[in-house]
């Protein structure tokens, strides 16, 4: 089989370009210490730049390459281009193992760190395999089921954070890939952890070639293919494990280095397993060098894994297009199960229940001794005064979401999706984070802000998925990616040391704590009026699903009724993330449960939705301030911590 220059030269280019260019950075970056006149004693800007700026560079190099060959072996044993260890929640259930072992096991981290990270990580990818090899290893299943995992655990390290902030605050930074270093321990250990991991894959290259006919054939030339995709799995797992466990998690790498690696010409799977973690090495030695000469003193505190989500996520939006998808969603335009009750008598449960929980939520809390009890005494009317602003928002909040939802799933024919996993929610996040870095606007300021980056977010849904014809798995993974890219750029921000960072990282985890009065009323006039909008759209969400034909031929403008219906849709969002946070999947969890109560019309799946969207926002809050009294868990991360689970449950039921 001839090899053709392109394949020789190719990556040989890609590889020196990085070199050279990363090479000029950090020239530039030690120049000072090389050329400053040596004291007396020591020199200050040399120990440095042994012992911090050297071990850095070295460090870059080594965890580019074990990602950027976990990456490949991903993409090559489960044939999915969108496949790394970020997209497969790999590296966030390390990370998360890790949070756990220091709140609660800290001998570990002295002993086993490594173990503790490899725990976390197989646990995550024994998820997501388990999901993906229920729907044939799909790429769309794998990396949804992927994402969504990496949510889930992020929002439990912020809980556990969130809650521990005195023991925990530290990690944050180090969570998101922080590359600093004071000694050469970390790159010396991960240079022989890699190296091992890295003959084992050479000993496998041959067999993962065969892969590419087939199970039947790749059985049929003596291949064991479990036992195969089990060894490349595993060894995928140890590098991201042991790289997290070093230094955070470092996002798109492994997604990045495999797709250069294919465009300079790398096809057949051994030379892509080769050059793979080469271009790695040199793609991260080329960033973190280009950083930390462009952020000057930042450059230390600015976690690089963040600054590489920012440039990964619009590459992963890039290759949506080219993602051969084998199994695609199902779609179900007119949902036809016949309400166990009646539409009426749904609703009425829902409103029954909803009163229930407004009743609980009210009346009952911790007392004094710390035991659950009714509201009464000399301080109840102090009581209702602090409780009730958290209820009134917290049920406009939730309901706003679940009528957003039930508009979107209806216009996407697409029961998965949700302001959150659009990541419209993302959006609104952005804009609020831009408001308070820019110019620290008030509630209606900011409401502004939080509508202008949720349309936006739909804008580049909508723009990238038009060629696509708004296929549900496209739609939904360039929202998620945008979601990344968004948190990434939050995640940026909150490290500079800005005060604001404190008010928007309280703001991103939902937490009712600061809604008084006027906050509260507020958010239930916009509920009020933009819900009251949205069942106005009823006839159009009813017709729109059917189809182009039968909307134009009962006088329905497309283009003008999905843009109105959009842009309602991040008017409802932008409104009820300024209360609860982007990550609440209430949008997800509302819809889907008015539609198995058989409200399947849009009018009535909104109002069921509303109810019951609501009423979970409700109980979450409840639960966030009674579950670890007197300290209060926000109630977004609540609701997270019930909706990613009930996503990945919904995946796995239609496998």
């Amino acid at each position: 089989m001839t090899i053709s220059r392109r394949e020789i030269y190719g990556p040989v280019l890609v590889v020196a370009l990085f070199l050279v260019a990363g090479a000029c950075a950090s020239l530039a970056l030690v120049a000072p210490s090389l050329s400053a006149a040596p004291e007396a004693s020591y020199n200050a800007s040399r120990l440095v730049l042994y012992y911090a700026t050297l071990p850095r560079l070295a460090t870059a190099m080594l965890v580019g390459a074990a990602l950027a060959l976990a990456g490949a072996l991903f993409q090559q044993v489960l044939r999915n281009p969108l496949a790394d260890p970020t997209t497969l929640g790999v590296s966030a259930g390390a990370n998360l193992a890790l949070v756990v072992a220091s709140l609660f096991i800290p001998d570990l981290l002295g002993t086993s760190r490594d173990l503790v990270a490899l725990a976390g990580s197989a646990i995550a990818a024994l998820i997501v395999v388990g999901l993906g090899a229920r729907r044939g290893f799909s790429p769309y299943s794998l990396v949804l089921s992927g994402l969504v995992l990496s949510l889930w655990c992020g929002g439990l390290a912020a809980i556990l954070t969130y809650l521990n902030q005195r023991y925990l605050a530290s990690l944050f930074i180090w969570g998101s890939g922080s590359l600093s270093q004071q000694s050469w321990a970390i790159p010396l250990s991960l240079l022989w952890k890699t190296a091992a991991v890295a003959v084992v894959c050479a000993l496998i290259v041959r067999p993962l070639s065969i892969l590419d006919l087939g199970d039947n054939s790749s059985s049929a030339l003596g291949i064991r293919v479990g036992r195969l995709r089990f060894i490349a799995i595993a060894c995928a797992v140890a590098l991201a494990a042991f790289v997290t466990s070093a230094i955070g998690v470092i996002s798109f790498i492994g997604l990045v280095a495999p797709t250069i690696s294919r465009l300079a010409g790398a096809r057949r799977p051994s030379q892509l397993i080769f050059w793979s973690p080469l271009i790695g090495a040199s793609l991260l030695f080329c960033a973190d060098a280009v950083l930390q000469l462009v952020a000057g003193g930042l450059g230390d505190f600015l976690p690089t894994g963040a600054v590489t989500a920012i440039f990964g996520s619009p590459l992963l939006l890039a290759l949506l297009p080219r993602l051969k998808i084998r199994h695609r969603i199902q779609q179900s335009f007119v949902w036809t199960k016949p309400p166990p009750f009646g539409a009426t008598a749904s609703i009425g449960l829902a409103a029954i229940g909803l009163c229930v929980v407004l009743g609980i939520s009210i009346l009952v809390g911790r007392g004094i001794d710390g035991s659950l009890s009714m509201l009464s005494g000399d301080l109840a009317s102090d009581m209702l005064a602090i409780r009730l602003p958290k209820v009134l928002a917290a049920l406009a909040s939730g309901a706003m979401l679940a009528v957003a939802g039930s508009i979107l799933q209806r216009l996407t024919g697409n029961e998965m999706s949700s302001p959150e996993v659009l990541g419209i929610s993302a959006g609104a996040t952005f804009g609020v984070a831009i408001g308070l870095f820019a110019i620290a606007p008030g509630l209606f300021g900011q409401f502004t802000f939080a509508v202008t980056g949720s349309i936006a977010v739909l804008a580049i849904i909508f723009l990238s998925s038009r060629r696509s014809g708004f296929s549900p798995e496209r739609v939904l993974l360039a929202g998620i990616a945008l979601s990344a890219m968004v948190d990434a750029v939050v995640g940026v921000l909150s490290s500079t040391g800005d005060p604001r960072a404190a008010l928007l990282m309280r703001w991103m985890s939902g937490s009712t704590y600061l809604v008084d009065g006027p906050t509260a009323l507020a958010e239930a006039g916009l509920g009020v009026v933009f819900i009251a909008l949205a069942f106005a759209t009823r006839r159009w969400l009813d017709i729109l699903p059917l189809g182009p034909s039968p909307s134009a031929a009962v006088g329905i403008s497309l283009a003008r009724s999905r843009l109105i219906l959009f842009a309602l849709a991040g008017l409802l969002t932008g409104a009820a993330t300024l209360t609860v946070g982007p990550l609440s999947f209430v949008g997800l969890m509302g819809p889907h449960l008015a539609r198995e109560a058989g409200l399947t019309r849009a009018l009535p799946q909104m109002v069921g939705a509303a109810l019951i969207g609501g009423a979970l926002m409700v109980t979450a809050d409840f639960l966030g301030r009674t579950i670890v009294s007197p300290y209060q868990i926000p109630a977004g991360l609540v609701s997270a911590m019930i909706g990613a689970p009930f996503l990945m449950f919904m995946m796995r039921k239609k496998a």
